[in-house]
């Protein structure tokens, strides 16, 4: 998908998004994703041709993003208003809604991932080893490392922008490792956690 710098004219405007019956979505966890990150949200309701969002920051200037559900099902937004961390977007194509409601998607429901690229480290045994944090969810990570881990493997894993947690090694395609952490994060903590993350990344041009 590409998101270009202009939005285009669409055929919906803010009056048929009005007309559109909606429907509440309270505390439906998804992201959108932006040429300059990934940033947790939350649906507070839906129609054909627009949803409402709960926001945990701003979107750095970018207005046009797509919406990733928890089963991956993706569509393109417009951003059309944004106000006191609620946000207001237009779909580029008008949706099928019960499809969206029943979270119908090209994989099973899962926890959000945010898509990161951020130096951590692990610990095993008092040995600290390098890592690459790749993706974060409330419940765990997939990382990257030299050091060979095992199945069911249990360490710490730590980072500048994160607190120290205990982790299990559920699954390795090395050098890549998914990690289950025993401590779950809140959604607003994994939110600002992770947009710092990002913004740092654009900061150092990474």
């Amino acid at each position: 998908m590409t998101f270009p710098d202009r939005l285009s004219e669409s055929t919906v405007t803010p009056s048929d998004m009005r007309a559109t019956p909606r429907f509440a979505l309270m505390l439906r966890p998804a992201k959108l994703i932006s040429p300059r990150g990934e940033y947790l949200c939350i649906v507070r309701d839906v129609s054909a041709t627009g949803v409402k969002l709960r926001l945990f920051h701003s979107l750095l200037g970018v207005s046009r993003l797509a919406l990733e559900s928890a089963t991956g099902e993706r569509s393109g937004v417009d951003l059309v208003w944004e106000s006191d961390g609620e946000a207001g977007f237009r779909f580029i194509q008008p949706i099928d809604v019960e499809r969206f409601i029943a979270e119908a998607g090209p994989y099973p429901k899962r926890p959000i991932r945010i898509a990161v690229d951020h130096p951590a480290r692990i610990v095993i045994g008092g040995e600290i080893d390098a890592a690459r944090l790749r993706n974060i969810s409330r419940q765990g990570a997939f990382i990257e490392t030299e050091r060979h881990l095992a199945i069911g493997q249990q360490l710490l894993i730590e980072a500048d922008e994160l607190p120290q947690f205990e982790a299990i090694v559920c699954w390795r395609r090395e050098p890549g490792y998914g990690l289950v952490f025993r401590q779950i994060m809140g959604l607003e903590e994994l939110a600002l956690r992770a947009f710092r993350i990002q913004t740092l990344a654009l900061q150092s041009g990474a």
